[in-house]
Parts: C-alpha cells; structure tokens; sequence
C-alpha cells in the first residue's frame, strides 16, 4: 500500500489513464517508487494512449542539440536495455524520421524548420527551463504533436530526479561539520531567493559556492554539499512542477537536508516525503527558520529524521540527454499511429 497522501482530484484525474497501461494501482506521489522494474515502465511508457503493433525500429531526428553543444549520440540498447531505437542528428533523414525532437531554447524564428512534414511523423517540444526562461510560447500552438518537460501532465513525462524503492539496512551519512551551503551561478538582487537569503544570512552563517562564491571542492557539488547538513534548494523561478537537480542532486546525493523554494510544500509531496525536506514556506520569516535549524544542529535525533526516506528508497537523477532521447523514440514505437496536436502550448505551460 503506497502510503504518501494522494494528489489533488482534478490532477489525479487527467494523468490516472496514462499509468493504467502500467497496471499502477499506486497514487501519483509514489509512481517512482512502487517498484524498480516498475518505474521504468512507466518512465518509459508515460504515454497516453495504449501500443498499436509498434514498429521494431524507430527513428528519432534529433533537429537541435540541446543549447548548441555537439556531442556523440548515446546507445539506447547499451545504457538502458531500450531497443528499436534509432537516434540521429542527420537533418537529410527528416523525411523518413518517425518523429522529430525539438529543443525550445534552440527555436528561433523557425526559418530552418522542416519544409515537408509525413502525415504520420510525430513532432516532440522539449523543454526543460521554466516558463520563466522559456520565449517564443505563444508561437507555438498547433505545431507540435507531444509535449516532453518536468511537468506530470506531459506527454513525455521526464523529472529532474525520482526516488525508486530499494531497502537499505542501514543509514550512513557522510560526517559533516558544517550547516548550510548554497551554489549559485544565476545572481541577481531582485530575485526572490536572492533577497531570501539576504535575510536568513543575518540569523545563521551560510556559505556560498559557485560563480559568486568560493570554488567548489574538486570541482565537485556533491563532494562539496556532503560536508554540510542544509542546502538551499531555491528554484530561480516558482512554478507548478518545476523541482530541477538543485533538490535532486545537490541535495539529497550529498546527504543534506534540502532546504526548498519552488512551487509549494504540496506539489513537493507529490514527488518526495513530506518529512525529507524543509519548505521556507513553513515558516513566517527566515528569522524563524534559522532558529529551527540552529535546533536541529543541536539534536541530532530530530536531524536524522529527515532521512527516514533512505531506508527504503534511493535516488535516480537522469543523464542529460540520451536518457531523454530513448524515453522519446520508446515512446514513439509504444503510441504507434496513434495522432494528435498542442493547441494551445503555452496556456498549458504557463498553467
């Protein structure tokens, strides 16, 4: 029996189709973590419609590499046992592709979009920034066939990081001496997190790594972060889904509590338990909240709670891209034929 609180009834029920081709019988909160062979057939199959004799080989043309950077195709067979799957870069393929990925920060004026479009051929907008950091959204109606982000309700649903179950007979943390680090390469004074921080500073001494701070150890956020017990997991934009590698990787990898500011506490317990993270929204003022973690520096029995979730379950952070790109082509083969448009992208997005 999954035992995290189930996600708000007008959610639940537009996704509750999706994972029924998985035999999930799981709330969304713990479609991650039911089981590990499970997950990945959900992962791989987020799909909404059901297979229709897929085709055993599938080709996705790959229009734009992400932000520009050039890099060797990874093997879906190889890194995730995914086969079928054709992944290619070659533009001179867009006729016979079965699908076409499209990477929204590289979208520009569409002058260099494909001239000829197959009726059958599955066009995929992926995006990974918030609707903050994404232009051009209201352009894009009626273009694109599937929709690939961090958000639940996409078509291709691919998260920041996910919690899969495996039991470990023991919790061991890394020794840590210090309490709260923060890495950082996106500052500006008006942003919310900023003027946060400002203010939690005055009550609690927080180091600062990155662009605008002290270099990282060996290069290393992990390494660095595993030496404090809080991180601030503060978003640079706050919006419905959006919990990026700042709450995945450089906090829960390294062992410390994270501190969060995103979307609110809610939304956060769709994904992980209540009891594995701190939500500034928690408290009326950070003066509060630095009072609680000079608390928990002092007790470590209230500390560790905050680690309960370990025992059962660990965490899995996805490969930027080749992971995103087999998820895409193993979808295409699952739906088939099967045909349909985004309207409205950006009313969705922006939701």
């Amino acid at each position: 029996m999954c035992s995290w609180r189930p996600c708000r009834r007008s959610r639940w029920r537009a996704l509750r189709s999706r994972w029924l081709a998985a035999s999930l019988t799981c709330t969304l909160l713990v479609v991650y973590v039911c089981t590990q062979d499970l997950l990945h057939s959900v992962i791989r199959f987020p799909i909404l419609w059901g297979s229709s004799n897929p085709p055993k080989q599938v080709t996705v043309l790959i229009w734009y590499e992400p932000f520009g950077k050039r890099r060797r195709l990874g093997d879906c067979h190889l890194l995730f046992n995914i086969t079928g799957c054709n992944l290619t870069t070659n533009r001179s393929l867009h006729q016979e592709a079965d699908a076409i990925l499209f990477h929204h920060r590289d979208i520009g004026d569409f002058s260099d979009f494909p001239m000829i479009r197959p009726s059958s051929q599955k066009w995929i907008w992926m995006n990974f920034e918030s609707p903050s950091h994404s232009p051009w959204l209201s352009s894009l109606g009626g273009i694109f066939n599937w929709t690939m982000s961090y958000r639940v309700d996409s078509d291709i649903f691919m998260p920041y990081g996910y919690l899969f179950s495996r039991k470990k007979p023991k919790v061991i943390l890394p020794r840590k001496k210090k309490l709260v680090a923060w890495v950082i390469s996106n500052w500006s004074e008006d942003h919310e997190r900023v003027q946060y921080y400002n203010q939690l500073r005055e009550y609690v001494e927080i180091d600062i790594y990155g662009r605008y701070g002290m270099d990282l150890k060996d290069d290393n956020i992990v390494k660095t972060v595993s030496e404090y017990k809080f991180y601030l997991a503060f978003e640079n934009s706050l919006h419905t889904d959006y919990i990026t590698e700042k709450l995945w990787r450089n906090a829960f990898k390294a062992g410390a509590v994270p501190i969060v500011m995103g979307p609110s506490r809610y939304n956060y317990e769709m994904f992980i338990p209540r009891n594995s993270f701190i939500h500034v929204d928690d408290f009326s003022s950070p003066r509060k909240l630095a009072v609680y973690l000079k608390f928990l520096d002092k007790n470590m029995h209230r500390y560790r709670r905050y680690f309960t979730w370990k025992k059962q379950y660990d965490v899995h952070v996805p490969s930027f891209w080749d992971e995103h790109y087999c998820t895409a082509c193993e979808t295409a083969k699952t739906a088939g034929n099967r045909f349909r448009t985004v309207s409205d992208l950006a009313g969705w997005f922006e939701s």
